[in-house]
């Protein structure tokens, strides 16, 4: 599972976080997608890693503004101890 985080700037309200948030599982497969307007992120999980290119193409159609990302490995729930 890969974790990506993405700067979002110009969300304000929790309509904006709905916004982003079906835009990025219109565009990609994703197990889970989470926007923050407080923090200006954009939290998605997904079983593989996105193209740059395609969130900034993706999140600026939203009329917000791409600001960057970083991706990693998600880190376990407690089930994956056990698998």
């Amino acid at each position: 599972m890969i974790q990506t985080t993405v700067q979002v700037e110009g969300m304000a309200c929790s309509m904006c976080e709905a916004h982003v948030n079906d835009a990025i599982r219109k565009a990609f497969p994703v197990k889970k997608v989470t926007s923050s307007a407080k923090k200006g992120t954009t939290v998605i999980l997904s079983e593989e890693a996105l193209d740059v290119a395609e969130v900034k193409r993706t999140i600026d159609a939203t009329g917000y503004t791409f600001c960057g990302m970083k991706q990693e490995a998600a880190k376990g729930g407690l089930l994956s101890r056990f698998f």
